[in-house]
C-alpha cells in the first residue's frame, strides 16, 4: 500500500449506521440512479471487481453465477453482503482492504465497477491508479459517482456548508470531488462520461456523473 493511505478505520457508530442506512435507502437510491447504472453495467463480464460492494446493491446487475471480487474494507458491511450474494446466485470473494491497494495481480480484471464510492476514498487520484494497473488491456471501470456542482450554483454553496457534517456522517465522504476530471487525467485509452442530475431530498448529492474508461 502507497505510505500516504492509512487503514480504513471503522467507527463503532458510523460503521453499523451506514450499514444499515444503505440496506434501507438502497431501494431509492437505486431507483433514482437506476437507468444510469443499466447503461454503464450492461453485459458485464463473469468475474468483476467491486470497489466498494457495500451491502450488494451492484449485485443485480451480475449474471447468475457470476463471480464478484468485493473490495470492502468497511466490516459491518460484510454480513448483508454475503446474504445478498447468496440469494443472487452470485460466487462471492470479499476481500478486506482499501480500493487504493486492492493486492490483485497487475492485468489481472475484464472489468472494474464503482458507484457512490470514489467519494469516500482518501486519494481517489491512486484508486484511479490503482484500476488501471489490476486491468487488462481493453478491460473497463465503469462507474455510477457523485461529484462536485458546477461553481456558484445553489447545489454549490450547499455542498461547501454541509460537507463537514455529511463526511462525517458519511465515512469521509465528500461531495466537493471533481471526479470527472481525476478520471480524464488518470490515463485511460478513452473515458466517456456522462453528467446528469437527480432531484432528490439529499440536494448536495443530486449532482452525478456514469460512464465507462477504457484500459
Amino acid at each position: 500500500m502507497t505510505d500516504n493511505i492509512t487503514a480504513f478505520e471503522l467507527h463503532r457508530a458510523r460503521g453499523p449506521f451506514n450499514a444499515a442506512f444503505f440496506s434501507m435507502m438502497g431501494p431509492y437510491i437505486e431507483w433514482n440512479v437506476r437507468r444510469h447504472k443499466q447503461r454503464v453495467f450492461a453485459d458485464l463480464p463473469r468475474t468483476v471487481v467491486e470497489l466498494g460492494s457495500g451491502v450488494g446493491a451492484n449485485l443485480r446487475y451480475l449474471r447468475p453465477g457470476s463471480t464478484l471480487i468485493a473490495i470492502e474494507p468497511n466490516l459491518p458491511m460484510h454480513r448483508r453482503l454475503r446474504a445478498a450474494a447468496e440469494r443472487r446466485g452470485v460466487h462471492l470473494d470479499l476481500r478486506d482492504r482499501l480500493a487504493e491497494d486492492t493486492g490483485l495481480p497487475a492485468g489481472s480484471a475484464d472489468g472494474v465497477i464503482s458507484s457512490l464510492v470514489l467519494c469516500t476514498v482518501t486519494d481517489p487520484a491512486q484508486v484511479l491508479t490503482e484500476v488501471r494497473r489490476i486491468l487488462r488491456p481493453g478491460g473497463t471501470f465503469r462507474f455510477v459517482e457523485h461529484v462536485v456542482a458546477p461553481a456558484g450554483s445553489p447545489t454549490r454553496a450547499l455542498q461547501r456548508a454541509l460537507r463537514r457534517p455529511w463526511a462525517w456522517t458519511f465515512e469521509g465522504c465528500s461531495c466537493e470531488r471533481d471526479l470527472a476530471g481525476l478520471l480524464r487525467a488518470a490515463g485511460f485509452a478513452r473515458v466517456e462520461i456522462e453528467p446528469y442530475r437527480l432531484h432528490s431530498p439529499f440536494i448536495t448529492f443530486n449532482t452525478q456523473i456514469a460512464g465507462v474508461a477504457h484500459a
